[in-house]
C-alpha cells in the first residue's frame, strides 16, 4: 500500500507522538510519506526516525496543485489527514483525485480553539465543514468514535485506533534522584513524586491540579508535583501555584525532550483534562510503572479501570483529586500494586505493534471498500424496525441482526430506522436515520440492495393501525425503489381488522420476496391474512444471539445499581397492560414467595423503562414491606440485560426478551402472557410454563416459581438449536442479495 499523510507540522503531545510512532512502524512494510505544511523539530524528529518526510511551505492552492500532481506520479491510494489544515488540504485532494481520504480525530474538534474565539471562528469553522468532506474517519479512542458517530458522522465509516507505546528502551537517561535533581528537587526518603506532561492550555485544566495538589500537600508535606509542558497559560499557573503551594513543592519543567526519565521519576501519573481522545500521556506513563489518576473522559476508562489499576475523577473535582493524592502518598504499597496492574494492561492492549496493526487492517479495509463502490451502483442493507424507543429488547435485536451481517460480509454498508437516530448509531456503530424522516429514507432505498423489514411483531395492529401502515407502506416503497425485500425474523399478528387483514395480504403478496417468521404462531397468522405465495421460513428470534456484557462490565453495572452479584435473583420483568393493577399483589406475594421458600432476592426489571419503570416500582413497594428487593431500568447496553438475565437464578416475565434472554442463556424462566407473541414463543421453544394475565393468581406464580426450582435441568439442556435457527434468518438475506 502506498499511503501519503497530511499534518501542519508544528504539532506537540500525544498527536505527535501518535504520527511518529505509527508511521515508524508503518514504513517497515508499506509505502509512506508525511508531508508537513511548516518546518520545525516535528519533520526533524520524523526524519530522524527514518520516516520519508518532505516540507510544503507554499500557500494552499499552490500545496494542492503540487501534491494532486505528486500523487498521481508516484501513485499513492490513500491521503490520510492529521489536523485543521491538513484537512483542509485533504478535502481539496480528494475532489481532484476521487481517492479514498480519511482523517484521524485526535481530540475534540470543537475543543481545539478553547479560549481563542478567532481562531474557533476561523480555522475551526473550515475544519468542521473540511472534516464533514472525508470519506472516513479514525477516532483515538471509543468515546471520540462515539463523539463522531452522535454528531452524525457515518459509523460504517468511521474506525477506532488506540494511541501505542514503545516498550523497546533501555534504562533512562538520568536515574530518579539525578532527574529530581535536574529539575530542582532534592530527593528524600519518603517523598512521593507526582508529574504531569501535558500543554498548559484551558482543556487540560492544571488549575485544578495545582489547588488540589496544594491540599494534598497540607496533608502530606513530602510530595512534589512536577508540571511538563508549556502553553499559553503556563504564567497564569505558575502564579497560582506561588500563590497556593508551598514553596519548591510544585516544578514547572517546560517542555521536555527525555520523557523516559521524566516518567521513570514519577510515581503517580496525572490527567486532569475537561477533554480527550485518547490521551499518549497515560499509556506512556503506564509502560514505565507509574501509579495513575486521571479524569474520566475520552478514552482514558478503557486504560483505567477505578480502584482496578488505577483512580478516575470527574473533570474540575479538585477535593476529589486531592483526597486520591493523599491516599497514594500515604500508601506506596498501593502504588506498586497500580502501577504493576496498568502497566500489564498497556503490554498487553496498548502497544505500537498493536497501534500499526490495527492501521494497516483500517487501510485494507477502505481499499476494498473504495473498489466495492466502484464496481457495484446499488449496495447495502437498510434495516426498518421500532428501534430508538427505549425497549432494550427491541434494540438488541438490532443489535444481533447487524452483528450477524457483518460477519457474514463485514464491508456492507448498513442503515437502520430509528425514532432516537444518533443514540442508535452510537450503541449499534451504523448510519441511522429518523423513522419519519421519510425524504432521507427514501434516499437510502435508491441506494440499498436490500430492505429488512423486522426484528419483532412489526404486522399487527393491537397497538396501532398507523404502524401497520407505516410498516406495510415502507416495505411496498422499498420493493418500488429497487430493493429485495424480506420480513426478517418477525412476529406477526394479532392484524384484527378486516380492511388491515386485507391491505397486508395485498402488499405482503405483491412486495415482498421471502419471510423468515420467529416461531410457528407467526406462521399460522400469516397463512390465516392470507399470505400463501411468499416463500416463508421458521426460525428463532434475533434476540437470542445478543451475547451478555464482559463479567467487569457487569460487576461495575451491579455495583452502580447496589446489586449483590452473589446473591440469588428472582428477575420479575412486567409492563403495563389492561387490568395488570388487580394483579400486583399477586406478583408481590409470589416474590416474597421465592424470598422465603428459595432464598431469592426480588429484582423488578424494567425492560422499557419509561414504560414499564412504575408499573415495576408499584410492585416492588408491595414487596418491599415484607421483603427487600430492587427495581432495575433495563441499561441503554442491552448485553447488560442479558448478563443480568445470565446470571439469576429465574426469570417470571411478561416481556417476551426476558423470556428469550432467558432461553438463550439457560436461566429457568415461566411467562405472563399478554399477547399471543408469548404463546408462540412458549409453544416453540418448549421450556418453561405460563399462564394469561388474566389467570394471574399468586398461588399460579408460587407453583412457577416451584416449578422452575424443581426442574432447572430441564432449562439446562442446549440451545444450539435454537441459536442456529437464528442464524438461519442471515442466510436467508445474503441468498436474496446474491
Amino acid at each position: 500500500m502506498k499511503i501519503i499523510h497530511l499534518i501542519s507540522g508544528g504539532d506537540v503531545g500525544g498527536a505527535k507522538t501518535h504520527v511518529h510512532s505509527l508511521l515508524a512502524g508503518l514504513k517497515k512494510t508499506e509505502g509512506i510519506l508525511l508531508v508537513c505544511f511548516m518546518s520545525g523539530p516535528f519533520a526533524e524528529e520524523a526524519r530522524a526516525l527514518g520516516i520519508p518526510t518532505q516540507v510544503m511551505t507554499e500557500r494552499t492552492h499552490k500545496v494542492v496543485r503540487l501534491l494532486a500532481e505528486q500523487i498521481r506520479r508516484e501513485g499513492f491510494q490513500i491521503i490520510h489527514c492529521h489536523g485543521s489544515r491538513a484537512n483542509l488540504i485533504g478535502s481539496l485532494l480528494k475532489k481532484r483525485l476521487h481517492l479514498p481520504t480519511i482523517s484521524t480525530v485526535h481530540s475534540d474538534p470543537r475543543l481545539d480553539y478553547l479560549g481563542r474565539p478567532f481562531a474557533r471562528a476561523t480555522y475551526g469553522v473550515i475544519n468542521a465543514v473540511a472534516l464533514r468532506k472525508m470519506d472516513d474517519w479514525i477516532g483515538v479512542s471509543d468515546v471520540t468514535v462515539d463523539m463522531l458517530n452522535e454528531r452524525g458522522f457515518d459509523p460504517n465509516r468511521t474506525f477506532v485506533i488506540f494511541n501505542g507505546v514503545s516498550f523497546d528502551f533501555g534504562e533512562p537517561a538520568l536515574n530518579r534522584d539525578d532527574y529530581l535533581r535536574s529539575v530542582g528537587i532534592e530527593p528524600e526518603p519518603g517523598m512521593t513524586v507526582f508529574g504531569i506532561a501535558a500543554r498548559i492550555n484551558p482543556v487540560k485544566d492544571m488549575a485544578t491540579l495545582i489547588r488540589a495538589f496544594a491540599k494534598a500537600v497540607q496533608v502530606c508535606p513530602k510530595a512534589r508535583l512536577i508540571i511538563a509542558g508549556d502553553g499559553e497559560l503556563r504564567q497564569q499557573m505558575e502564579n497560582l501555584a506561588r500563590e497556593l503551594c508551598p514553596a519548591g513543592t510544585v516544578v514547572f519543567a517546560g517542555w521536555i525532550e527525555d520523557t523516559h526519565s521524566f516518567y521513570s521519576a514519577l510515581d503517580v501519573n496525572l490527567l486532569t483534562s475537561v477533554s480527550e481522545g485518547f490521551p499518549y500521556a497515560l499509556p506512556e506513563g503506564a509502560s514505565r510503572h507509574c501509579a495513575t489518576i486521571a479524569t474520566r473522559v475520552g478514552g482514558v476508562p478503557s486504560l483505567v479501570e477505578h480502584e482496578v489499576n488505577g483512580l478516575l475523577f470527574e473533570p474540575k473535582d479538585v477535593d476529589t483529586l486531592a483526597n486520591y493524592m493523599i491516599r497514594l502518598a500515604n500508601d506506596h504499597d498501593l502504588i506498586g500494586v497500580y502501577a504493576d496492574r496498568i502497566y500489564q494492561k498497556t503490554k498487553e492492549v496498548f502497544s505500537v505493534e498493536a497501534t500499526v496493526a490495527r492501521q494497516k487492517e483500517i487501510y485494507e479495509t477502505i481499499l476494498r471498500r473504495s473498489a466495492r463502490e466502484k464496481a457495484r451502483q446499488r449496495d447495502g442493507i437498510l434495516i426498518c424496525g421500532a428501534y430508538g424507543k427505549g425497549n432494550s429488547g427491541d434494540d438488541a435485536i438490532l443489535k444481533s441482526m447487524i452483528a450477524l451481517l457483518r460477519q457474514t460480509d463485514p464491508d456492507i454498508p448498513i442503515c437502520a430506522t430509528s425514532r432516537s437516530p444518533r443514540q442508535t448509531a452510537r450503541d449499534v456503530k451504523v448510519r441511522c436515520v429518523y423513522t419519519f424522516a421519510y425524504h432521507k429514507i427514501r434516499k437510502q432505498m435508491k441506494k440499498t440492495s436490500l430492505y429488512l423489514s423486522g426484528g419483532g411483531s412489526l404486522i399487527q395492529d393491537s397497538t396501532s393501525t398507523r404502524s401497520l401502515w407505516y410498516y406495510l407502506n415502507s416495505i411496498r416503497t422499498a420493493k418500488r425503489l429497487g430493493n429485495k425485500v424480506m420480513m426478517f425474523s418477525c412476529g406477526i399478528g394479532p392484524v384484527k381488522w378486516k380492511a388491515n387483514r386485507r391491505r397486508a395480504s395485498r402488499i405482503i403478496e405483491t412486495y415482498v420476496d421471502r419471510i423468515s417468521l420467529r416461531d410457528r404462531i407467526s406462521e399460522t397468522e400469516l397463512r390465516s391474512l392470507p399470505v400463501t405465495g411468499v416463500e416463508t421460513t421458521v426460525t428463532a428470534d434475533m434476540a437470542l444471539l445478543v451475547p451478555p456484557a464482559s463479567e467487569q462490565e457487569f460487576l461495575r453495572f451491579c455495583a452502580a445499581a447496589g446489586l449483590d452479584p452473589e446473591a440469588r435473583w428472582l428477575v420479575i420483568a412486567l409492563r403495563p397492560w389492561a387490568g395488570i393493577r388487580q394483579h400486583y399483589r399477586d406478583f408481590a406475594r409470589a416474590a416474597a414467595y421465592g424470598a422465603e421458600h428459595y432464598g431469592l432476592t426480588p429484582v423488578f426489571l424494567a425492560m422499557e423503562p419509561r414504560k414499564d419503570h412504575a408499573v415495576c416500582t408499584e410492585v416492588a413497594a408491595l414487596t418491599d414491606s415484607v421483603i427487600p428487593c430492587h427495581v432495575i431500568d433495563a441499561p441503554e447496553n442491552a448485553n447488560l440485560a442479558v448478563a443480568l438475565i445470565r446470571r439469576a437464578d429465574c426469570v417470571l416475565g411478561m416481556r417476551l426478551h426476558s423470556l428469550i434472554f432467558a432461553a438463550a442463556n439457560e436461566t429457568p424462566f415461566s411467562g405472563i402472557s399478554y399477547d399471543p407473541k408469548i404463546n408462540g414463543f412458549m409453544d416453540y421453544v418448549k421450556m418453561g410454563s405460563y399462564c394469561d394475565i388474566s389467570e394471574v393468581r399468586a398461588e399460579t406464580l408460587c407453583s412457577m416459581i416451584d416449578e422452575m426450582q424443581r426442574n432447572r435441568a430441564g432449562f439446562a439442556r442446549a440451545t444450539h438449536e435454537l441459536l442456529e435457527l437464528a442464524r438461519e434468518n442471515c442466510r436467508i438475506a445474503f441468498e436474496l442479495i446474491e
